[in-house]
């Protein structure tokens, strides 16, 4: 059967929509006339018929597609497969860029337009569109001569870049994970939609090669990655291959090189090229180890409990902390004592950030609704970050994905949770944060148990949960689930409350006992209750520790840093914390050669190591006589007058690690919290700090019997 591009693109819109859609909106959403609409909807009836579908039309209201709906999903189905033998404008814009990007010498117009069946005018006002995307790039340029065609010129980096984006942003993320598991390859007949024309740009045998590789290696990584940004980089590897296979290679200034060498990620980056260069047998040069690099980076995503004082944590809790501050004064909102905001902004802001001074850009599917939808938030988010980072120009991109984390939190509400509810997304923690709040916030009868990726589906008991809701297509799952968008429609949730109440009904029905029901859902597996038991355990003991050990020394001998280090660490080995201070006093000036560790804008230096010398978690403060000179986190040159010293064991429970985190996150808190380690006053600090774990003890309770 054939179907116009514009066909093609009304039959999905009115698919897509539960309600009737007017003809004007259906013109505004394409970018036509409505006398074009009303002529295409004669033609669209006929494909209709073809699927026992009706086009009901109501004067006044608007039109809408009724049938069954398996006719409907056939419909659905058709279109997914079908042969594109018109695309619309912005698909020829897509295909013409990455036609460009790929070749090798200029490409001529009429093979342009042969290529695409419209004349050679039409690819010429497509090409102005083409060079309009090419502006923001920076580094790439589109060339058009009389009689040579057109090409694009710039480096071979701004060449891969602007390629995966492109895949990426255009490619929809359940098909390009099905080309990767090798689904799409089964399919009898080659497709010519515009997500095949792009995937068509990498070898399918290099995607599944590469996967495969960074799979391998992901599991070394003492993180996990976004799954966007695991297909990302998975796309950007198999571009790259293709392009070393055929000699075009990269390079990178030398001194960024060697800075990129001195990390974890490198060497991660190794045994992934590595692996490809033994299956391809081709030497890598080691330019393209320092880009994956760079990927792994900027696609880390740490755990939500993390601990602040690694890497560059604490300067990034401290701008987050600002940004925080920035929104709760104009949102009138207490947002400073929120910890799961602090954690997602911190989740979120260590990869955002290296991406953003790296100028990797990333693609945020969601930042139209986002604007329309949180346009307030949006503004006040975007002028708080130029505020918390005034040295980063950040995109909107980024933007959207924080205003996301402050959605979240401000819609937040105590909740009631009957249900057990699995909720997926792809696109990152933001998106699920804000999804599962929503859905608290609108149907109080369900109950979020676990957000998860699509990658993490896998190895994820789902059978176990009432509910499955899903902002993408799941593959290969059996049990019946609701595909919503990330930011909840308020048909959506009509549709999920009415799917509660089927379910409900089906379970009455089964169980013919109510009573039986209410004694099911208080039960609970013995092992889940042994292991939250021992996760208080290891956060009361770690607590407990904590608080007996603290102290602030004062001595008015100790002239310099060190003295007052090494006078520290001697205190704490002779209460038996470590086992031995010389050692704990080594690791802990080495520390300070990687970056400075005076708290800006404060008195105070936050000194931290983890030593195999350390034998308990440990935190005590040094009062020093009179301000010494160090350097900040920013790089600044200031003056400190006392000295937090944070130490934790070299092997330590993840529990024991959220304590020293939430100390670290308490020490900035707020102007008041400053001001209290600021005081040298033990008693006063002592208690202030016993009193914020204790808060924080609590909410570990809450959240542990939640689950």
């Amino acid at each position: 059967m054939y179907v116009t591009a514009r066909e093609r693109q009304i039959l999905e819109i009115l698919l897509s929509s539960e309600k009737e859609m007017t003809v004007r909106d259906l013109a505004d959403e394409i970018d036509v006339s409505t006398r074009t609409i009303h002529r295409d909807l004669k033609d669209v009836e006929d494909i209709l018929k073809n699927y026992d579908l009706s086009l009901v039309k109501k004067s006044g209201v608007g039109v809408q597609i009724i049938g069954d709906k398996k006719n409907i999903e056939d419909l659905k189905l058709f279109l997914f497969k079908v042969d594109h033998n018109q695309y619309t404008a912005e698909e020829r814009h897509v295909i013409i860029l990455c036609t460009l990007l790929e070749s090798v010498e200029p490409v001529k117009l009429i093979a342009l337009a042969n290529d695409l069946n419209v004349t050679i005018a039409t690819i010429s006002n497509d090409l102005n569109k083409v060079e309009e995307r090419l502006h923001g790039t920076g580094n790439l340029s589109l060339i058009r001569k009389r009689g040579y065609g057109v090409e694009i010129t710039g480096d071979e980096s701004a060449k891969r870049k602007a390629m995966s984006k492109v895949i990426t942003e255009n490619v929809d993320e359940y098909e390009l994970l099905s080309l990767i598991r090798e689904n799409i390859q089964k399919k009898s007949t080659p497709s010519d939609s515009i997500s095949e024309r792009l995937l068509g740009l990498v070898d399918k045998n290099n995607l599944l090669i590469v996967e495969r590789a960074v799979d391998d290696i992901n599991r070394e990584l003492p993180y996990s990655i976004a799954d966007s940004a695991y297909m990302g980089l998975v796309v950007h590897l198999a571009l790259a291959m293709e392009r070393i296979l055929r000699g075009e290679n990269i390079s990178m200034d030398q001194h960024y090189l060697a800075t990129l060498q001195e990390t974890p990620e490198f060497k991660v980056a190794e045994k992934i090229l590595d692996k490809l260069e033994r299956v391809y047998q081709k030497v890598i040069p080691t330019a393209e180890t320092g880009y994956i690099t760079m990927h792994l980076l900027g696609a880390k995503l740490r755990q939500d409990k993390e601990y602040f004082i690694e890497d560059t944590g604490m300067q990034d809790a401290i701008r987050a902390k600002n940004l925080i501050r920035f929104v709760e004064k104009k949102v009138h909102q207490e947002l400073s004592d929120n910890q799961s905001l602090l954690q997602g902004l911190m989740t979120h802001l260590g990869p955002a950030l290296f991406r953003i001074k790296q100028n990797m850009g990333i693609s945020n599917p969601l930042l139209t609704r986002i604007k329309m939808e949180y346009t307030e938030l949006f503004s006040i988010v975007k002028e708080g970050v130029a505020v918390a980072f005034p040295d980063l120009d950040v995109p909107e991109e980024e933007v959207g994905f924080l205003v996301m984390h402050f959605g979240s939190a401000l819609l937040n509400i105590h909740q009631r949770k009957p249900m057990r509810a699995l909720v997926v997304c792809s696109t990152g923690i933001g998106t699920s944060k804000m999804l599962a709040t929503r859905l608290q916030k609108e149907i109080p009868d369900i109950k979020i148990c676990k957000n998860v990726s699509l990658f993490d589906m896998q190895q994820t008991d789902y059978e176990n949960y009432d509910l499955i809701i899903s902002t993408i297509r799941l593959p290969e799952i059996e049990k019946e689930y609701l595909i919503v968008n990330p930011m909840l429609t308020e048909k959506e949730v009509e549709k999920i409350k009415q799917f509660i109440h089927q379910q409900t009904k089906k379970k009455l029905l089964e169980i013919g006992d109510y009573q039986k029901i209410a004694q099911e859902l208080q039960e609970l597996p013995r092992e889940l209750v042994a292991e939250n038991m021992n996760k208080l355990s290891r956060y009361a003991e770690t607590i407990s520790t904590v608080l007996a050990g603290f102290t602030v020394l004062k001595n008015d001998q100790a002239l310099s840093i060190k003295d007052a280090l090494s006078e520290t660490c001697h205190h704490l080995e002779i209460k038996g914390a470590l086992l031995s201070a010389d050692e704990v006093l080594s690791d802990l000036l080495e520390r300070e050669k990687l970056g400075g560790l005076g708290i800006p804008d404060t008195k105070l230096a936050l000194f931290h190591a983890k030593s195999g010398a350390v034998k308990d978690p440990a935190f005590s403060v040094y009062a020093l006589h009179q301000p010494l000179a160090t350097k900040g986190m920013d790089q600044s040159e200031m003056e400190v007058e006392s000295l937090l010293v944070l130490l934790s064991p070299e092997s330590i429970q993840h529990e024991s690690l959220e304590v020293l985190s939430q100390i670290s996150a308490i020490i900035i808190e707020n102007e008041q919290s400053i001001s209290r380690f600021e005081s040298q006053d033990e008693q006063q600090m002592g208690k202030f700090l016993a009193a914020k774990l204790h808060q924080f003890f609590q909410e570990k309770l809450t959240e542990l019997r939640s689950v």
